[in-house]
């Protein structure tokens, strides 16, 4: 009984459904196949109404209403391809086209863009409005080297706007001006270089039109493959192997690891290896920081130790805690992100064991994430004498090159990594989802502390993974080695946070004292690596959970669950690094980070 008064009864073209109140018009129709078109509506984000593409036509009402912001009501009947409302639709996207430069055979976003599929599914051919674009002084942005900004592509439908202030609680970007003059833009409307931007490409994620979109580096990557001088390395990150179907024709949720690494093989690149061989080496330095820390600040009583320590493999997270809690940068592991620990080991290990000339290696990464495009162009990433990482790719540019190349991707045969740096575990593929970083540190420090698995099912550490925003654990230690006695019946308390309002409310439980960890774990992007600003879109809740599964798969799957069992890894410290933390590694492997001002 009580279900029924929370119902509501409407029919939408003639057929009845019932939905809970406070059902929107728009997820009303959608229960019964409805397809209604919107600008502004986004799964992720809260409602705004601004585009009122999606307007229906309500009988006895006395105009059109957005089916996004209109709840429904009793008795409700919705008509959503009347006359009244084609029409309307087909001017309002005149409207927009009126004042949107049109270029699409040119723009990146040409055959992805919401706007130009709206204009093609409505006919909208000969202009009936007058062309605004002309008369009005439109810039690009290009100074980031992450994110292009074009406002003759803006439609301020927000999304952008919404996104980086409720997702990410940054606010780099707002709406400025009124009427006609009104238009997205930046603090005192700097370049998005020069403002608290991240980098983190949620804001290319949910952008309809061509925008805001990647700064893409697909030529420069093409002239070094074509260039006989040049040894091109690539690598992978984990998030990229389940994202990269979608781009190619497949659901989401699919595992492409073998036919990625074949059509790598096929574009023409020297060495196919993987970013979670560095992930790996991640985990061998960053777990025993931790170690080494907690030994610090436990048993030798150093003041000057700073816990809880965060993890440093989100370069989105790392260009916030530099702008918004600079007082903690102390707090953060000095490892690079395997990103970078890749590229410096490229142009000195990788170069030493195939007698390779550095200056010749030119090192390509293919990222999720926007964000890796900025952290590439780092000045503290060059410890290897070069620009560890010369090019980002990000999922999205790479499934345009193999398109560009003609490879049919979902006829390739599964292929294999190279070797050197090809080799990884399960705890380096989990990096890709929120938490894994963290399961990936707990599965090997436990075990050197104690010299056994750590004590979850199948090395499953459930209680850091999920998708909600921030998320608390404890592992207690128990049965140490003797040299680790001082850690005998602890409880090792951490945190896990991903999206940077999040991370915000996690950091301000840090500082008020609420939140006591001796371990975070903070990924820029919603769901990790697998929700970056350079994976494919559409992208929402179910996506992202889907991508999180199908990583799972694949930890599961391979013959090392472990980091400090990949036996690349232990040849590694064998035969160049030394040891953990050794100087080597410290030279090569770790870095600092800058304060920065918050505007």
């Amino acid at each position: 009984m009580k279900e029924n008064n929370n119902m509501i009864s409407l029919s939408v073209n003639g057929l009845l459904v019932k939905v809970p109140e406070g059902t929107t018009i728009l997820e009303a129709a959608k229960q019964l196949n409805f397809r209604i078109p919107t600008l502004c509506n986004h799964d992720d984000l809260c409602v705004a109404g601004n585009c009122r593409v999606c307007v229906v036509e309500q009988l006895g009402g006395k105009s059109l209403v957005a089916a996004c912001a209109t709840p429904v009501s009793e008795g409700m009947q919705i008509l959503t391809n009347s006359l009244k409302v084609r029409a309307a639709r087909k001017h309002v996207i005149e409207l927009l086209l009126s004042e949107h430069r049109a270029d699409c055979t040119k723009c990146y976003k040409n055959g992805k863009c919401e706007l130009q599929d709206l204009a093609n599914e409505f006919c909208v051919g000969d202009h009936i409005l007058l062309d605004l674009v002309e008369q009005r002084e439109y810039t690009i942005d290009m100074f980031s080297p992450s994110i292009q900004k074009d406002d003759s592509k803006c439609i301020r439908c927000q999304r952008c706007v919404r996104t980086c202030e409720q997702l990410q609680g940054v606010n780099a970007l707002t709406v400025a001006y009124k009427g006609n003059k009104q238009k997205i833009s930046t603090f005192e409307e700097l370049s998005m270089a020069e403002v608290i931007c991240t980098n983190c490409g949620q804001c290319v994620n949910r952008c309809p039109t061509g925008a805001l979109v990647e700064r893409h580096y697909l030529d420069e990557v093409w002239d070094a493959i074509l260039d006989p001088e040049k040894h091109v390395v690539v690598q992978t990150a984990p998030a990229v192997r389940v994202g990269l179907g979608e781009e190619l024709g497949l659901d989401s949720g699919n595992r492409v690891t073998g036919k990625m690494v074949a059509a790598l093989k096929r574009l023409g690149f020297d060495s196919v290896l993987d970013t979670d061989f560095t992930a790996d080496l991640t985990i061998m330095e960053e777990g025993t920081e931790l170690l080494t820390r907690l030994k610090k600040a436990l048993v030798e009583k150093d003041t000057s130790v700073r816990l809880p320590m965060t993890t440093s493999c989100s370069p989105g997270w790392i260009k916030f805690i530099e702008h918004t809690f600079p007082e903690y940068l102390h707090h953060v592991s000095t490892c690079k992100s395997p990103q970078q620990m890749f590229g410096a080991l490229a142009k000195t290990y990788y170069a030493q064991v195939r007698n390779l000339d550095p200056k010749n290696v030119v090192s390509v990464s293919i990222m999720p994430c926007t964000a890796k495009k900025y952290e590439a162009n780092r000045p503290e990433m060059r410890s290897s004498g070069y620009k560890d990482v010369d090019i980002v790719l990000t999922t999205r540019e790479l499934a345009r090159m193999i398109k560009q190349a003609g490879v049919d991707f979902n006829k390739l045969k599964e292929d294999h990594y190279d070797s050197i740096m090809g080799i990884s575990s399960g705890a380096g593929v989990i990096f890709g989802a929120t938490g894994g970083v963290m399961e990936a540190a707990l599965r090997t420090a436990y075990e050197i502390v104690t010299g056994k698995e750590v004590p979850f099912q199948d090395l499953n550490i459930i209680p850091v993974r999920g998708m909600e925003g921030v998320r608390l654990a404890s592992v207690r230690i128990e049965g140490c080695k003797e040299e680790w006695s001082f850690l005998e019946g602890v409880e090792l308390k951490c945190a896990v946070a991903h999206g940077l309002v999040n991370a915000r409310k996690l950091m301000n439980g840090v500082k008020s004292g609420e939140i006591d960890v001796h371990f975070i774990e903070i990924m820029a992007c919603p769901g990790g690596c697998l929700g970056g600003g350079g994976q494919p879109i559409p992208t929402n809740d179910e996506i992202r959970r889907r991508r999180a599964e199908a990583i799972y798969e694949e930890d599961m799957s391979l013959e090392y669950r472990k980091s400090h069992e990949n036996p690349e890894i232990i040849t590694l410290y064998r035969d160049f690094l030394g040891e953990p933390l050794g100087h080597r590694s410290h030279e090569l492997l770790h870095t600092h980070y800058t304060e920065r001002e918050r505007y």
